[in-house]
């Protein structure tokens, strides 16, 4: 079983701490007693503790904690921010050398003792090689990860219901789908033919943008172990030293940086989600380069509109239309009690208004924190979105602190056409009022002069119930409403090709002149 049960036990060993913790909160005697009150810093100093046991488990679990860290339906919003920190840095022979898979793949077609490592991740080691007169990039599966990943990832399929059994009943859902969202993507991120192609996909997809830069691969020397590209070098994104050298405004590369992944996932539907600043430098010329797209993701066209519809409800605060995007988007059930989904959404919305800076981790910890009591799941598609939004934020709030993601994401929108601009919404409405009043606007000259016609034959009668008057009544107020009255059907009978605004005109003016005259008297 490739030492499966040794492996169950030592994960199982590792975790209980963090277990028998999780259960005390709720019930301070285990199973018995109230619930303990824990501090934000302790649960923080927590999740900075099970990152340590996940670094040590090995790259499966890097992956996880990874992924967890997108998954705010799992874990409480303290975990998430501190497992985002998690990096994959791990020395070349860990997982076995990767060298020994270049020598069998690749020996022949290039001189590996031009050889020279650059960096290492949990699943791959990067090198660069002599390749005819360049130097070229070489990611490079370590050789025993794959045996590594599939076993491990069956050891958390079989803790998965033990967890499902002392969780919260709002997590369960998510949890019981949780291990296929691991291993979807974490298999696809070994497999490097898979990656090569989402390259050269967004790559073609940028091809008439000079500002953004996806290298090259080299396909004859690529396979599912080895992805052989272009070196392409740069400063780090966030390196405002070498930044400033380069004469590259921070503003503008964090705008570039949003559009450009908005562009990914909202027209392409091909989007590169793993935005962290190590996978993202800039060129000497100012160019933006994107590295590493083993965590990739297509949408078809279907999850394309639907996640258009989700940054339009957002951004028009359109609780309708949100609700109808999350159950398309299966982050909640088709028979979850609409009403009550839609009183809570409404209640984001508000509580999102009252706020001075918007930013996306606030609007997906306030949606998922305040649904909390229906039973709902990320998908892994949408996880990845919300990994590329919340990853992604943080590096262009690092490079601009003003950065404002609404206003960006708005502006895009209305570039593409996704939505229509401010000023041509109110034209629009404009427009479908009049479209609707037309009709009876076209038929009030012939009204207004059937009812001029009954006046002038006598045939118009007005009938009223007599009042009994009062001391205190005003007898000029009877003018103030007939010259009133007389303003705008005047302003009504301007339409018709006969001059009868003169008259009504006239008659509201001397009217007016009387009530003015009677109240002077009075």
């Amino acid at each position: 079983m490739n030492g499966f049960y040794s492996r169950y036990l030592q994960v199982a060993l590792r975790f209980l701490p963090f277990a028998i913790a999780f259960l005390r909160d709720r019930r301070r005697f285990l199973f018995v007693g109230p619930p303990r009150q824990v501090t934000e810093d302790a649960h923080r100093r927590r999740a900075e503790r099970m990152t340590e046991t996940m670094l040590e488990l090995g790259p499966a679990f890097v992956k996880v904690g990874q992924v967890l860290s997108t998954r705010p339906d799992v874990v409480p919003p303290t975990y998430t921010d501190v497992f985002a920190t998690l990096q994959d840095e791990v020395p070349e022979d860990s997982g076995g050398d990767p060298r020994t898979v270049l020598e069998e793949v690749l020996s022949d077609e290039l001189d590996l003792s031009t050889l020279e490592p650059i960096a290492g991740g949990s699943l791959a080691f990067v090198y660069t090689v002599e390749h005819g007169n360049e130097r070229i990039a070489l990611k490079v599966r370590r050789p025993n990860i794959v045996r590594e990943i599939k076993r491990d990832l069956r050891v958390i399929r079989a803790l998965v219901p033990i967890l499902v059994v002392f969780a919260d009943e709002r997590q369960r859902y998510s949890l019981e789908n949780v291990a296929d969202d691991f291993e979807e993507i974490i298999l696809d991120e070994l497999d490097f033919e898979r990656e090569a192609q989402m390259m050269l996909e967004i790559r073609e997809n940028f091809d008439d943008d000079d500002r953004i830069v996806v290298p090259a691969v080299h396909e004859d020397l690529t396979s599912e172990r080895v992805l052989a590209m272009e070196y392409v070098t740069g400063a780090k994104v966030t390196d405002e030293d070498a930044l400033e050298a380069r004469g590259v405004d921070q503003s503008n590369i964090a705008r570039l940086i949003a559009r450009t992944y908005l562009k990914m996932g909202l027209v392409d539907g091909v989007f590169h989600a793993d935005p962290h600043p190590g996978n993202l430098t800039v060129t000497a010329d100012g160019r933006l380069v994107i590295y590493d797209f083993g965590m990739s993701e297509r949408l078809d066209p279907n999850e394309q509109a639907d996640i258009v519809s989700l940054y339009r409800s957002l951004v028009h605060r359109d609780v309708d239309s949100l609700l109808n995007t999350l159950i398309a988007l299966d982050v909640l059930e088709p028979s979850v009690d609409r009403v009550a989904v839609r009183q809570v959404l409404e209640l984001v919305i508000e509580n999102l208004e009252g706020r001075s800076v918007i930013t996306w981790r606030l609007i997906i910890t306030e949606l998922l924190s305040m649904l909390h009591d229906f039973p709902f799941r990320i998908p892994p598609d949408v996880m990845l979105l919300v990994r590329v939004g919340t990853v992604g934020e943080g590096v262009c709030r690092t490079l601009d602190p003003e950065f404002d993601f609404i206003a960006v994401t708005r502006e895009f929108l209305v570039d593409y056409g996704f939505i229509r601009g401010e000023l041509e919404t109110l034209f629009e409405e404009l427009r479908d009022d009049l479209r609707a009043s037309a009709p009876v606007v076209a038929r009030m000259p012939a009204r207004f002069d059937h009812v001029f016609g009954q006046l002038e034959r006598g045939e118009l009668v007005v009938r009223t119930r007599p009042v009994e008057s009062t001391k205190t009544s005003d007898g000029a107020t009877g003018y103030a409403v007939l010259a009133g009255s007389l303003f705008v059907a005047a302003s009504i009978l301007a339409f018709h090709e006969r001059p009868y605004e003169i008259a009504g005109l006239a008659l509201a003016i001397v009217f007016l002149v009387a009530y003015v005259w009677r109240r002077r008297a009075g």
